[in-house]
């Protein structure tokens, strides 16, 4: 027998006019309090640490349903080049998914999600439509690499006229100056920056600005300059011997291979260093040079295994291709035979023995600097972006400050700040997820043959469509919100015993907030003699729903919580419905 009409009767509360323990500022509608972006930030963690800040659970909502355009589009409104992303992200958002929280698995694999959304979509250009009309403003962006392009395509979308001036034959920057082919196919990165130039981005090519085209005539042909020129100037090792030939850096190496599909080494190549320009190089010479009967290579870097900066799986490759990794090693000086190169000497920074290793190829993959712009002095309507502005870094980290530089120069040039965020919230009946999606194995990607790879093909096979839509599925979706409605809970113990996890529901005697309302602490008990509520600890939540159906008083509510960015509507009120 059913009896909650029985007892909602005798135990409905009365009516308050603000609930102090409700997670947001309002109860539907557009919150834009503090808190509201505080529990977004804490409860979808992929999204936060996402630095381009990518909608992740929605897109892999939409993956999840079979609707890969809808995922694509999502990516793209955030990631500007999901496709691209979706071979070669550093993935923060991975190491912060709650599905690799102790005793709950793996990671989703957010990224090879992502590729699959562009994979099993149309091929067609993707063209998202402007936020404002016509503005008139012309805009110069020096650098056709991931920063510039991201923030030409938002000034583009704020309705700025904009140029990008690019010193190489083709644009794209790193991804195919220092990328390698079989790790992004550039037929990839060419979809990604005509869904860019269908905008109306003009890219104008072999021109180099401070030599070709002087910089002071660009701040007099245009509104607002964005410097996004990159670290293309390598850092070379001062050691003894740096003079010797056969030592060149890295991206160098790199950029011949990938505009001429080869390069010379000799029989016995050393790598330096132990970040993604060290794989690159390593696996580029190794199938540029596996051919040759005394053929040897080795990377050697300062750091070990756990703490290289490279992207999962990229090790395991490095030893699937037979690449030697010898870590703990300080390069000291290189060594010197008869006026040639003979190797390098280093120090185990462990054991602070020194030895010597035989090369008459050094690769230096030792990080780079911004180049110099001749003519570039500060300037107000000056504005630079990715790693031009703050050093080395990630595609994704790029991106992102791509396009918060394009915030900038759009708030320089119109006065006032033309997008708004807010949290919005929206009731939900059901989230589309079942335990036993839980128990879903993450899902192994594909690989070319070891024994068949060569400079062109691809590693990464990519998933079927049938694995991108089970990996999908393994996502909690961390963007719902399972809430106890403190008015109406009657402190019954129903949704205690069904909870999954220890501390994904509490007994609590209080929640302490901040003066901005955000939750900073809270005490527990294990007496219902001091218990003044039952929460529901959001980090610990992993969606199952299980205390809604446990609920006897229906006191739990699911709700949607996203984060919007549109457009700003001057002098109109907020768009809350219904503020608690």
């Amino acid at each position: 027998m059913d009896f909650s009409g029985q007892i909602n009767k005798l135990f409905k509360p009365a009516k308050r006019a603000h609930s102090p323990t409700a997670e947001l500022s309002v109860r539907t509608g557009a919150g834009t309090a503090t808190k509201d972006f505080q529990w977004l930030e804490t409860s979808v963690p992929c999204q936060k640490a996402c630095p381009a800040g990518t909608d992740i659970p929605a897109y892999l909502t939409a993956i999840a349903a079979g609707n890969p355009d809808e995922a694509y589009r999502i990516n793209l409104r955030d990631n500007v080049f999901p496709a691209v992303l979706g071979r070669v992200c550093s993935r923060p958002c991975e190491s912060a998914c709650r599905h690799g929280y102790d005793s709950l698995g793996e990671s989703v694999a957010i990224c090879f999600s992502k590729r699959s959304a562009s994979d099993f979509g149309t091929q067609e250009p993707m063209l998202l439509d402007p936020w404002f009309p016509s503005t008139g403003k012309k805009v110069a962006v020096i650098g056709s690499g991931v920063a510039g392009l991201a923030a030409a395509r938002n000034l583009t979308l704020f309705g700025h006229r904009v140029t990008v001036y690019e010193k190489h034959a083709i644009p794209g920057g790193m991804l195919n100056q220092g990328i390698p082919e079989f790790r992004l196919p550039r037929e990839i990165i060419d979809r990604e920056i005509a869904q860019i130039t269908g905008l109306g981005v003009e890219i104008v090519c072999g021109t180099a600005i401070g030599e070709d085209l002087p910089f002071f005539q660009l701040l007099e042909s245009f509104d607002a300059v964005v410097m996004a020129a990159g670290t293309l100037k390598p850092n070379l090792l001062n050691l003894p011997g740096h003079e010797l030939p056969g030592i060149r850096h890295g991206l160098d190496f790199l950029l011949e291979v990938n505009e001429t599909g080869t390069a010379v080494l000799g029989e016995r190549v050393i790598v330096i260093g132990g970040g993604f320009t060290a794989m690159d190089c390593a696996r580029t010479a190794n199938r540029l040079g596996a051919q040759t009967a005394e053929w040897d290579l080795k990377v050697l870097c300062r750091r070990s295994r756990d703490v290289m900066r490279v992207t999962p799986g990229e090790l395991e490759e490095l030893d699937a291709e037979g690449i030697p990794l010898e870590c703990h090693a300080t390069p000291l000086a290189y060594v010197e035979k008869n006026g040639k190169l003979a190797g390098m000497r280093f120090r185990h920074t462990g054991t602070h023995k020194t030895f010597n290793v035989p090369a008459d190829t050094v690769l230096l993959a030792t990080g780079q600097f911004p180049e110099d712009v001749e003519g570039l002095d500060p300037h107000g309507r000056l504005f630079t972006a990715g790693d031009y502005a703050h050093g080395a870094s990630s595609l994704i980290e790029a991106i992102a400050d791509g396009k918060a530089t394009a915030e900038k120069a759009d708030l320089f040039l119109m006065g006032e700040e033309r997008l708004k965020k807010s949290v919005l919230i929206e009731n939900a009946a059901a989230i589309g997820r079942t335990r036993e999606m839980d128990e879903i194995q993450r899902q192994p990607m594909p690989m070319f043959p070891t024994a068949k790879r060569n400079l062109p093909s691809e590693v990464e096979l990519g998933y079927d469509k049938t694995a991108a839509v089970e990996e999908a599925k393994r996502c909690y979706r961390c963007h719902y919100k399972f809430e106890i409605d403190q008015d109406k809970c009657i402190k019954c113990d129903w949704c205690l015993k069904a909870k999954p996890r220890p501390e994904c529901i509490l007994m609590l005697k209080e929640i302490r907030h901040d003066d901005d309302g955000r939750i900073v602490s809270w005490a527990e008990t294990d007496s219902v003699r001091e218990m003044n509520l039952i929460w529901i600890n959001q980090d610990e939540c992993i969606r199952c729903g299980a205390c809604i159906k446990a609920c006897p008083v229906d006191a739990i509510t699911l709700q949607k919580v996203s984060l919007c960015i549109e457009p700003a509507i001057n002098n109109t009120a907020s768009h809350s419905e219904d503020n608690i």
